[in-house]
C-alpha cells in the first residue's frame, strides 16, 4: 500500500505529492496532534482555522475519489505508527514542508520506525507551494553579493510575465509604486466590510474542542475564516470586488476601530495552501487590469505575493538553521506581561493592536512591523522569544514566514542581512500613520517623563545604546547626527525615563548593558 502524509499546511488538492498519484491509488493521512501545544501555545483561532480546515479538506478529497483517514492523537509518532501498521504502508510519500523543524521532527520519527522495523520506504516530493523553488532562488541569490528584494522582485516580474508590456517593460513604466502608497488615514477613514463565514457544523465542533483546552491566548469566537477551498476562493473574489482598488494608499495607516482597512485577508489561505500563489497572482492581474483598477493599487498587491512572499520562503532557505538564532544587538529582555495577556500595556497603539490580535488572530503589515516589532526592537526584547510570539499568535504565521520577517525585517536581529537599516522609529511614525495616539494616556510629543510617550524615550535610547553598531550604516547616518546634538543632560533624562518603563513591566530597567 503507498500512503500519502498530507501536512496542515498543504492544503491544495495539486500539492505535488498528490499529484504524483491518481484518486484510489494511494491512502492519505491528515493529522492532529495535540502535541503542538506542547511547544507552542498557538491562538485559538488559529488552531480552529488548521484543525477546521484539514477536516474540511479530508472531506474535499474522499468526494475527488481518495480514501483518506483523518486522525487526532496525543503525538504525530502515535497516529503515523498506528496508520503505517493498520494499513500496511511500504512507500510514504511526503510534500518537502515549508518549516525546516518539521522536516527534522519527520525525520527522527521516521528513524524511530526503523528502529522498530516497521518504517516505510520514503519518498519526498519537492514542494509546489511556491512560485520559487529552494534550487532558483540559490542559483538567483547566488550571483549576488548584497541581497535585495526590489532585485528579486523585478527578476520575478519578468520570470513570470507579470504586469509587463509588450516589450517586456514594466507596466506604467516603473516597477514599484510604493511611494504612492504611504498615505496617512484621513479623519474618518472606513474601509469595506471583510467577507467572514459562519461556522458550519465541522467547524463548530473544531470551536468546542479548542474551548475545552486550557490556557491558550485569544477569542474562539466569534470565527470567520475560510476553512475550505471554495470559501478561499470566495474570499479572493470578495476582496477583488471589494478592496483591491482601494488597497494601495492607505495600506500602511493605522485606525482605531478598522482592523483589516483595504487588506485582502488571504495570506492564511495561501499559506495553509487552500490558495496557490500563482493562481492568486494571475487573477489579481487579469482582474485588476479588467477593472481599470490604479497601478499602485494592483502593483502594491502583486509585491506583497510575488515579491515579499516568495522573498520570504526564499531567504528562509538560503539563511539556513543557524539564522534563528541571530541576535545583533544582543538583546535578552523578556517580553512583557502585556504581549501574553494581549493587553495592558498602557500604550493605546500597543493595546489597539492586541485587542484586534486577540479577536482573530490578525494584525496587517504595518502593525505588526511598527507598532509590535518596533517596540521590540526599541525595548530590547530578546528575538528568539518575539519571533515565537509572532508564530504562535498569528493567524497565518509559520516559521518560514516568521523567522525573517521578524529576525530580518522587524528587529534587525541578523545585522542587516535582510535589511538595510533598523526600522525602528519614534512616537512620531505612529502619530502621522495612525489614529492611536489620540486619546493616549501618554503624550506623543514629550520625550522624557512619566507622562511621555515611551516609543520616544525608547527610541532615542536604542539609539544611544548602540551607536558604535549603527554609527557606521550609511542609512542610519542622519539620525545619528541628530543624537549626537541632544545635549548630554537629555540624554540621561531619556535613558532615566526608559529605565522606568522596563521596570514598569518586569524589565531590567536601569541596566544599560547591550541589551
Amino acid at each position: 500500500m503507498i500512503g500519502i502524509w498530507v501536512l496542515g499546511d498543504q492544503l491544495h488538492p495539486a500539492q505535488s505529492a498528490l499529484a504524483a498519484h491518481r484518486p484510489g491509488g494511494a491512502r492519505v493521512l491528515l493529522v492532529e496532534s495535540l502535541s503542538v501545544l506542547a511547544q507552542r501555545r498557538y491562538h485559538r483561532q488559529k488552531l480552529v482555522l488548521v484543525w477546521s480546515a484539514m477536516r474540511h479538506f479530508a472531506e474535499d478529497l474522499r468526494e475527488l475519489g481518495w480514501p483518506v483517514d483523518h486522525r487526532r492523537a496525543s503525538t504525530f509518532a502515535e497516529a503515523v505508527g498506528a496508520w503505517i501498521d493498520d494499513h500496511g504502508i511500504r512507500d510514504l510519500h511526503l510534500m518537502e514542508p515549508a518549516d525546516r523543524p518539521f522536516r527534522a521532527a519527520i525525520e527522527e520519527l521516521l528513524a524511530r520506525l526503523a528502529s522498530q522495523g516497521t518504517a516505510p520506504r520514503v519518498v519526498w516530493h519537492p514542494s509546489n507551494a511556491f512560485l520559487w523553488s529552494s534550487e532558483a532562488f540559490d542559483a538567483w541569490a547566488g550571483r549576488y553579493r548584497q541581497l535585495r528584494m526590489e532585485r528579486f522582485y523585478r527578476e520575478g516580474r519578468r520570470r513570470f510575465g507579470v504586469l509587463l508590456d509588450g516589450q517586456g517593460q514594466p507596466l506604467g513604466g516603473q516597477w514599484n509604486f510604493d511611494q504612492a502608497n504611504r498615505q496617512a488615514p484621513p479623519k474618518g477613514l472606513r474601509g469595506p466590510r471583510p467577507l467572514w463565514f459562519d461556522p458550519d457544523p465541522i467547524t463548530e465542533a473544531v470551536i468546542r474542542e479548542v474551548e475545552a483546552l486550557p490556557d491558550l491566548p485569544g477569542h474562539s469566537r466569534p470565527f470567520g475564516w475560510a476553512i475550505s477551498r471554495g470559501q478561499a476562493l470566495a474570499a479572493l473574489e470578495h476582496a477583488i470586488a471589494t478592496r483591491l482598488d482601494g488597497f494601495g494608499p492607505y495600506q500602511d495607516a493605522m485606525v482605531g476601530g478598522e482592523p483589516t482597512l483595504w487588506h485582502t485577508l488571504i495570506s492564511p489561505y495561501l499559506n495553509l495552501g487552500l490558495l496557490h500563489p500563482l493562481e492568486v497572482i494571475r487573477r489579481l492581474e487579469q482582474a485588476g487590469l479588467e477593472r481599470g483598477t490604479p497601478l499602485p493599487s494592483l502593483e502594491g498587491l502583486i509585491r506583497q505575493i510575488l515579491g515579499w512572499r516568495e522573498y520570504m520562503h526564499g531567504l528562509y532557505g538560503w539563511f539556513g538553521a543557524d539564522y534563528a538564532a541571530s541576535n545583533h544587538f544582543d538583546h535578552r529582555r523578556p517580553l512583557p506581561p502585556s504581549f501574553e495577556a494581549l493587553g495592558g500595556s498602557g500604550m493605546a497603539c500597543l493595546d489597539t493592536v492586541f485587542a484586534e490580535i486577540e479577536a482573530s488572530g490578525y494584525a496587517h503589515h504595518i502593525q505588526r512591523l511598527m507598532v509590535i516589532a518596533n517596540y521590540g526592537l526599541l525595548a530590547g526584547l530578546d528575538p528568539q522569544a518575539l519571533t515565537a510570539w509572532f508564530h504562535r499568535m498569528f493567524i497565518d504565521g509559520f516559521d518560514w514566514v516568521m523567522q525573517p520577517n521578524v529576525l530580518g525585517m522587524g528587529l534587525f536581529a541578523d545585522g542587516g542581512r535582510l535589511a538595510s537599516k533598523p526600522y525602528a522609529a519614534s512616537g512620531n511614525y505612529i502619530n502621522r500613520m495612525s489614529t492611536y495616539c489620540r486619546g493616549c494616556r501618554y503624550d506623543v510629543k514629550q520625550r522624557v517623563g512619566s507622562g511621555a510617550c515611551p516609543f520616544n524615550a525608547l527610541y532615542w535610547d536604542f539609539l544611544q545604546r548602540h551607536r558604535d553598531r549603527l554609527g557606521g550604516n550609511p542609512r542610519m547616518a542622519l539620525v545619528m547626527r541628530q543624537l549626537e546634538k541632544l545635549p548630554p543632560e537629555e540624554l540621561e533624562a531619556i535613558r532615566a525615563t526608559a529605565a522606568a518603563h522596563r521596570e514598569g513591566w518586569g524589565g531590567t530597567g536601569g541596566d544599560p548593558g547591550p541589551g
